[in-house]
């Protein structure tokens, strides 16, 4: 049968011997506009595979549901791939980790309360069937089996650092096999996690970033034989919300990467492409202190989040090139950047006052969370009426993850789940006065026990010891296209409270910019109804990733959801990146 074998000694591609050299780009993080261009510098470095993950979440936003269109086209992607003479190394879960919402875990699974996801949990295996049944149809057609460029497809994603249910894994594996994948399987770790996150019969590979000696070591000693593969080397790392841009010294990137490769070992490089964080995506991690993920995937990359060659591109080439034909072309150019251009936004809308574009709220006896009412991303407000005048102390069992507190509409204090936050006090107005919570999902955890992530309220919610029987929960995801046609805008003035900004700026020709938010606070902005992403003053981020194809030559719009309140009333698209201070 064609395609890719294991053997003791390595891997055989359609008979002869094959060493894999590949590189993270996930289809999901890029215009699909863009693609075929990240394939092609991908080739020029010297990679012959690609390896991509596969987001649930995103794919099935609600049950029964498989989205396939845009920037969720997987088999555009896989023959994009193919055309340009790549294989493919395909992750499809259900879990993905990758600094995503989740971990890819859709948020629905969490509305049935006692789930426990990456287990035997029979809820959260016929939910996972049900995603393989629409999945593996599309891989399918273009397995390496059948001529196509999927060489291998992954059991899980890091299980070892998890769990050890091993069980779990074995029919995570069989519901692969069952549904035609028919290429080796493999696993992934890091060193001290292979022995519980590895089946036998599949093949095992690790991940690490240094000590490449010690990290291939622990897997030849619990894999005597077969390929060594380091299925994540991270060449960089991802950036939190108040820390400050992280990356890694090209030098010391590329002495590891030569010495993988002098190995003998198979690489994937994490990541060649990490792209960005479009919308809602970004995750978070929680090891003590909930921790956001920035809109920016740059990753440190050799190909930087416009898809540009960094410095760590001709760095690696050189390397690859001692080990494997490298195409005799030239290090492609930087892609063409905008001409600074300044937006003025002379229109705004509230954003309380466009509550019913989302629907109606939710009357309960206590705050539903987003998962109850069937939100993922985005909002939610939360409005119930205070039964006194005077002192006031609010106590919240648990925001997830930020909320801005109003009276009668005017902004009291803010909570943050990041600062361990779950109690203020405000002095009531009059007996009857409204009290607002408007929550924000900054990002659902990715890694480890916390993935079980629910957002909003979570559980007793006081004013003065004392529970409101009657609240107003109301979903305002954001995230569907299209809402922004019902704002009613009229020209600027002093708001109180989060509002949309929006303006108009002409551009001859489209061309990859970055959106400045120097002197807003925190938010969201779109153009032309795409969602670039979260901004916010306390960095590292300084800048958001406008895609060429987002823009359109003549006319466009910019809309922008400020939280708080600016200094300004115009924004900048820039032809450089500003990500934040660099620690390496």
């Amino acid at each position: 049968m064609p395609g890719l074998d294991i053997v003791e000694d390595g891997f055989r591609l359609d008979g002869e011997p094959f060493r894999i050299i590949s590189g993270g780009i996930h289809y999901f993080r890029i215009h699909p506009d863009q693609w075929a261009d990240r394939l092609r510098k991908a080739r020029l470095m010297g990679l012959n595979t690609v390896e991509t993950y596969v987001p649930w979440n995103l794919h099935a936003p609600r049950r029964g549901e498989f989205r396939t269109n845009g920037i969720l086209d997987l088999t555009r992607f896989l023959e994009l791939a193919a055309a340009e003479g790549l294989r493919v190394l395909v992750r499809p879960g259900p879990y993905i980790c990758a600094e995503w919402e989740g971990g890819g875990l859709p948020s629905w699974l969490l509305a049935q309360e006692g789930i426990a996801m990456r287990s035997c949990d029979p809820v959260f295996l016929a939910a996972v069937e049900e995603y393989f049944d629409a999945l593996l149809p599309l891989i399918s057609p273009h397995l390496g089996s059948r001529g196509g460029p999927v060489l291998a497809v992954q059991v899980e994603n890091e299980y070892g650092a998890y769990g050890s249910d091993t069980d779990y894994l074995k029919h995570i594996a069989k519901l692969l096999r069952d549904g035609g994948v028919d290429v080796p399987l493999f696993t992934c770790d890091q060193p001290a996690d292979l022995a519980r996150g590895g089946l036998d019969g599949v093949l095992r590979t690790v991940n690490f970033g240094s000590r490449v000696d010690a990290g291939l070591a622990a897997l030849r000693e619990i894999q005597p034989t077969g390929p060594l593969m380091c299925s994540e080397f991270w060449i960089g790392w991802f950036d939190r919300w108040g820390a400050v841009h992280k990356g890694r010294s090209t030098q010391d990137a590329a002495a590891d990467l030569d010495r993988l490769l002098a190995a003998g070992a198979s690489v994937n490089i994490y990541m060649f492409h990490g792209g960005t964080n479009f919308g809602f995506s970004n995750g978070a991690n929680d090891k003590g202190t909930y921790r956001p993920t920035v809109t920016s995937y740059d990753y440190d990359a050799p190909l930087d989040e416009a898809g540009d060659p960094a410095a760590k591109y001709a760095a690696f080439r050189e390397v690859i090139a001692r080990y494997a034909p490298v195409p005799d072309e030239p290090i492609p150019a930087p892609g063409s950047k905008l001409a600074p251009v300044r937006v003025p936004l002379t229109e705004s809308a509230g954003l309380f006052e466009h509550a019913e574009l989302f629907g109606s709220g939710v009357e309960a006896s206590r705050p539903l969370s987003m998962e109850e009412i069937g939100q993922s991303f985005g909002f939610v407000l939360y409005r119930a009426s205070l039964p006194d005048a005077g002192p006031a102390v609010l106590r919240v069992e648990d925001v997830r993850d930020r909320a801005q507190v109003f009276i009668d509409g005017q902004p009291v204090g803010v909570l943050e789940r990041e600062n361990h936050e779950h109690a203020m006090s405000f002095v009531a107005p009059r007996a009857g006065a409204v009290l607002e919570l408007l929550v924000e999902n900054l990002g659902r955890v990715n890694y480890g026990q916390g993935i079980h992530d629910r957002k909003g309220l979570i559980g007793d919610v006081t004013v003065n010891g004392a529970a409101l029987d009657t609240w107003i929960t109301t979903a305002l995801p954001l995230e569907e296209s299209g809402w922004e046609s019902g704002l009613r805008f009229s020209a600027s003035a002093a708001r109180v409270g989060p509002a949309f900004h929006r303006g108009e700026f002409e551009i001859d020709e489209p061309a990859d910019a970055f959106l400045a938010t120097d002197g807003w606070t925190k938010g969201h902005v779109w153009i032309n109804g795409f969602a670039l992403g979260r901004y916010w003053s306390r960095g590292p981020q300084a800048t958001l990733y406008v895609p060429a194809p987002v823009l359109r030559s003549g006319r466009n719009e910019l809309v922008v959801l400020e939280l708080h309140g600016s200094a300004t009333n115009a924004v900048e698209l820039r032809g450089s990146s500003d990500l934040g201070i660099t620690e390496e």
